[in-house]
């Protein structure tokens, strides 16, 4: 969940007192990582789920405030915009039911939210990118009440000296505009994947995450139309990285130095890499110091919290030792709970496979390649080639069902994870490959037969999301 801090503006000692503290807790986290202090005892799971909340004409609807009070449960959370909220779900050791325990939490949570909602007279809907929203509706005048937004804005907007965020996607149609806030950010709604690693298995799990990250959005693909235009399978990828785009010192917004990003290479040695580059590398955003004890880390995670690579290693704090989480960032909301279940276990068995293999597949496939493939399974979905381990290209959806599926299979039984759950949800990830079938798929078949109406797009959509049918098996109807 994000971490409130208790002001908005910053002055120059607010960034000293922050950056010595920053020192301290990663000299202290470098020292830890070294010693192998972290929990060494399990794999788990858990999720973040962002969701849109409209009107009756399926429009943006501002009122996370109102809606999360009415709820009254503490995992249900704000996000940038009014419009939308979190839905955070708790850890499961991943073995044995563990999806069947998040599939009944998710369900009960999201049912509550949506007999809210309908009180309200507003409905939930989960997407990657609403494609309803306009640009009129991404302004600081719908930014969610907590100060951390305000505050991400003001420093997001100094960094670049006042420039305003240029989006510039080329897709089937081209999208450029200017704008003047990170509200952009907003129209991105993701279903994020947690996975604490034992810190034997941090380093292989996280280059693993790296690799698969193009067919993972490749299939679970849902963020076709931004402001009418039909842009990426997976538009939420570059609005994301345009959308805050300020870099390292120096502003070096350009090349692999950017708080949004695919990363700059694998991990050599320890993912103490990665927090060794948060601080040398990237300056501090939010320096809202946080006076815990310096082996919470609470600083080194809230400058964590500032920067988005699409695979981020996480520190958690659990009731013996810290712990390392992998957060895998790339695939949107939606377009159902068994849909978000369904990418998960794909993900989920095919990491822990991936992550056991010799030679190690990162040995194999050069992470500029790995990044090409992420950027061209986010651009074109199922129908394009990648680059395989082998250095051969590879149609993504041959690559899933000739390879991939066998292989999560694989790893999820190695966890020991309940068969019939193995089997359902693989067989969602295969029914929607071997029909191309992905949520950006069925939103652009549904405007290739009834034109682009955004509005009839989106209802139609989410009547289909009710039913709860996995996305392969939804109609084209108005």
């Amino acid at each position: 969940m994000g971490q409130e801090i208790s002001r908005i503006q910053f002055e120059q000692r607010h960034f000293d007192r922050f950056e010595n503290r920053l020192a301290e807790e990663t000299r202290l986290l470098s020292q830890w990582f070294a010693e192998n202090r972290f929990c060494d005892d399990r794999f788990a799971s858990g999720f973040e789920l962002e969701v849109w909340i409209v009107d009756r004409n399926a429009k943006p609807q501002p009122i996370n405030e109102k809606l999360i009070q009415t709820m009254a449960n503490p995992m249900v959370t704000q996000e940038l915009a009014a419009f939308n909220i979190e839905f955070n779900f708790g850890a499961e050791t991943l073995k044995n039911s563990a999806f069947t325990h998040h599939r009944e939490e998710m369900m009960q949570l999201w049912r509550h939210g949506s007999a809210t909602a309908k009180n309200l007279d507003s409905q939930l809907a989960m997407i990657g990118i609403l494609p309803t929203v306009k640009s009129t509706d991404l302004t600081m005048a719908n930014v969610s009440s907590m100060k951390r937004y305000a505050a991400l804005n003001e420093q997001v907007l100094r960094m670049r000296n006042g420039r305003p965020l240029r989006l510039d996607i080329h897709g089937n149609e081209i999208l450029r505009l200017s704008h003047e806030d990170v509200m952009l950010e907003s129209a991105t709604t993701s279903f994020q994947i947690h996975l604490q690693v034992p810190i034997s298995k941090a380093l292989r799990a996280y280059n693993a995450s790296i690799i698969l990250s193009a067919p993972v959005v490749a299939v679970a693909a849902n963020s076709p139309y931004l402001f009418g235009k039909n842009l990426w399978s997976e538009t939420r990828i570059p609005l994301f990285e345009q959308s805050v785009e300020v870099g390292g010192y120096g502003d070096a917004s350009q090349g692999p130095m950017r708080r949004v990003s695919f990363g700059s290479g694998y991990a050599r040695e320890s993912l103490m890499e990665i927090f060794e580059e948060n601080y040398q590398h990237f300056p501090v955003l939010l320096p809202m110091l946080q006076q815990e004890p310096l082996e919470h880390f609470a600083n080194v995670r809230l400058h964590n919290g500032t920067l988005w690579r699409w695979n981020r290693p996480l520190i958690g704090l659990g009731d013996k030792l810290p712990h390392i989480r992998i957060e895998h960032r790339v695939v949107p909301a939606g377009p159902t709970l068994e849909d978000n279940l369904a990418n998960a276990a794909f993900y989920y068995g095919l990491v822990y496979a991936l992550a056991q293999q010799q030679p190690a597949p990162e040995t194999q496939l050069p992470f500029e390649l790995a990044r090409d493939n992420f950027y061209r399974a986010a651009q074109y979905g199922l129908d394009t080639n990648i680059v395989w381990l082998d250095g051969k290209k590879i149609k993504i959806q041959t690559l899933i069902l000739k390879t991939l599926l066998p292989l999560a299979a694989k790893g999820l039984q190695r966890l020991q994870v309940d068969q019939t759950d193995i089997d359902r949800y693989l067989t969602i990830i295969e029914s929607r490959t071997v029909n191309n079938c992905t949520g950006a798929e069925w939103q652009r078949a549904f405007v290739c037969r009834y034109g682009p109406d955004m509005e009839k797009l989106t209802t139609s959509y989410i009547e289909n999301q009710e039913s709860g049918l996995p996305v392969h098996n939804w109609g084209i109807n108005r």
